[in-house]
């Protein structure tokens, strides 16, 4: 955790701040008491005895006992105000998916190796970095989306699950959103035939609410109208999803960033290789392959999360890295008055401990 609060730092009970006026007063007791005592040491026939008695060090040492116990009476009259910051914190974050293309363009070499090759080196490298408590499932999607890999702690079943990607044609990206909010929510009916139909049948429908078969192939069971939340103010998940083209197919990009925003789960979107475009061709067939960033601006910006450019496969590491440390920890406004309360017994435990080892007395 970091313990340096970020500024501007508010207070709940700001009139207890007034009792700081008293510290001045202290120091001025203290300067007459120490005035006081010198007066009665005149009373000795010579200072110079007085003066060796105490020893080198010990008439400047004495002052170190009682400014750290005036500074941990500061603090606890801080911290009697109940002082709120934004520090830096661990994310409540338990699960992250990663939803990637392994489309058909994903064999473009604009980005070396190749973009597949590249994507699943970097996401290799980015569970590497993860807090070991933190659950990671992978979803793959080309012209239709599924689960590789279930959310899990296994590190190991991970890598194995993105060194198992088969490339494919189609581009779905609105379905591998669907089917990883199905894996955050597995008992909220999320699926892509309810969402096509919902958006078939009238726009805005919320996917609870639409019926369809389940994962099962069952109907589903009537539940509860579904209520939409903050976006980004779900804090135990995110999605990270990585392509490197347009949507060719499945249910719309932006209706399903709509579902992930309404549940307040961010996506945070990942864009790999060059932005003009580029012209591939596999087995008697060519296509152009460009990168969509408008939309992937507009789910990144809907789920308050972020979108990032990776033009290179160093580039798509570095993006990794900094994801790495936005769902690790978090910034949010937190009282501060234990902090402080912790500070000032920490400066009245040495205070005492000094007087005691110095001068054989507390204070």
């Amino acid at each position: 955790m970091n313990l340096f609060a970020t500024w501007p730092v508010t207070f709940l009970w700001p009139q207890f701040l007034w009792l700081l006026l008293a510290l001045p007063l202290l120091v001025l007791l203290y300067v007459w008491l120490l005035r006081r005592k010198k007066k009665m040491a005149l009373r000795y026939a010579s200072l110079s005895i007085v003066r060796e008695a105490m020893g080198k060090g010990i008439s400047s040492k004495r002052h170190i006992p009682p400014v750290l116990f005036l500074l941990s009476l500061a603090a606890m009259l801080v911290a009697s105000s109940r002082p709120s910051a934004v520090i830096t914190l661990p994310a409540d974050q338990q699960t992250i998916m990663l939803a990637m293309d392994v489309s058909g363009s994903m064999r473009a070499t604009d980005v070396k190796p190749n973009r597949l090759v590249a994507s699943q080196d970097a996401a290799k490298a980015f569970l590497a970095e993860l807090p070991r408590n933190i659950r990671v499932g992978i979803v793959a999607f080309a012209g239709t989306a599924s689960v590789v890999q279930p959310p899990t702690l296994s590190r190991e079943d991970l890598v194995a699950a993105i060194d198992k990607f088969q490339l494919q044609r189609g581009t779905a990206i609105g379905n591998g959103i669907v089917v990883s909010l199905s894996e955050l929510f597995p008992d909220a009916g999320i699926d892509v035939q309810s969402m096509m139909a919902g958006r078939d049948r009238q726009r805005g429908v919320a996917i609870d609410q639409a019926p369809g078969l389940g994962r099962d192939g069952k109907e589903k069971k009537t539940q509860a109208p579904f209520v939409p939340v903050a976006p980004g103010s779900y804090a135990s998940a995110a999605i990270i999803l990585l392509t490197d083209g347009q949507r060719t197919t499945g249910v719309d990009s932006m209706d399903a960033a709509k579902a992930a925003a309404d549940r307040g789960v961010r996506i945070y979107t990942v864009g790999i290789g060059t932005v003009d475009g580029e012209t591939i061709g596999f087995e008697g067939w060519s296509m152009r392959v460009k990168l969509d960033e408008e939309t992937l601006k507009g789910i990144a910006r809907n789920t308050q999360a972020q979108y990032f450019y990776a033009g290179t496969a160093s580039d798509l590491k570095k993006v990794y890295e900094s994801l790495s440390s936005r769902l690790t920890v978090v910034k949010k406004e937190t009282e501060i008055s234990g902090l402080l309360a912790l500070v000032a017994a920490a400066f009245a435990l040495l205070s005492a401990g000094l007087s005691l080892a110095w001068f054989n007395r507390i204070l």
